[in-house]
């Protein structure tokens, strides 16, 4: 499968890719090594904006949301709910969140002192794979990183999580592009 694989940080209220790893001939995605976007406008963003504070967390929603696609979560409430459900799940799965026609699926890295202290995720075309095949391989990505950094909860039994997809609720393709 061809993917393009992101490893960010928390920087304010945005996130900036440590690491960029893309595939060829696969979907074009605007980040890359050393960009930076809003945390709430990538699927990587949402899972450091998940584990921040309850504070900060409302800090980011009182800020202008940009919305980069009609799915992008500007709504603060939205917004909430879905940070919930990430922190519940240990995963944020969105679909043309950032750019139409990507599938993103983050997850967290954890540090020494089990703190959220990164995020890996992957992108590939919509519709190509399903978040259930990506899942297994991100957690998978993510204990491992953070079982090098220490991270005491990254030597326990692995849970299997319980998530959705976070389902469109506006029209995924941008206006004036025929369907």
């Amino acid at each position: 499968m061809r993917a393009n694989i992101h490893l960010g940080v928390p920087d304010g209220h945005d996130v900036i890719y440590v690491e960029s790893l893309r595939a060829r001939d696969t979907v074009p995605v605007p980040s890359r090594q050393g960009g930076r976007w809003p945390l709430h406008a990538t699927g990587t963003g949402l899972v450091l904006l998940a584990h921040s504070s309850q504070e900060f967390q409302e800090e980011v929603l009182a800020s202008e949301l940009r919305g980069y696609t009609a799915n992008t979560l500007t709504d603060p409430d939205e917004l909430r709910r879905f940070l919930a459900e990430v922190r519940r799940s240990g995963v944020a799965v969105v679909e043309s969140q950032l750019t139409y026609g990507v599938l993103a699926v983050a997850v967290p890295i954890r540090g020494a002192r089990d703190r959220v202290v990164a995020a890996v995720g992957i992108t590939v075309p919509s519709g190509s794979a399903s978040p259930r095949s990506l899942v297994p391989a991100m957690a998978t990505t993510a204990r491992s990183i953070s079982r090098a950094l220490g991270a005491p909860s990254a030597g326990a039994p692995v849970p299997r999580p319980h998530w959705r997809v976070r389902e469109a609720t506006r029209p995924l393709t941008p206006p004036g592009v025929p369907r």
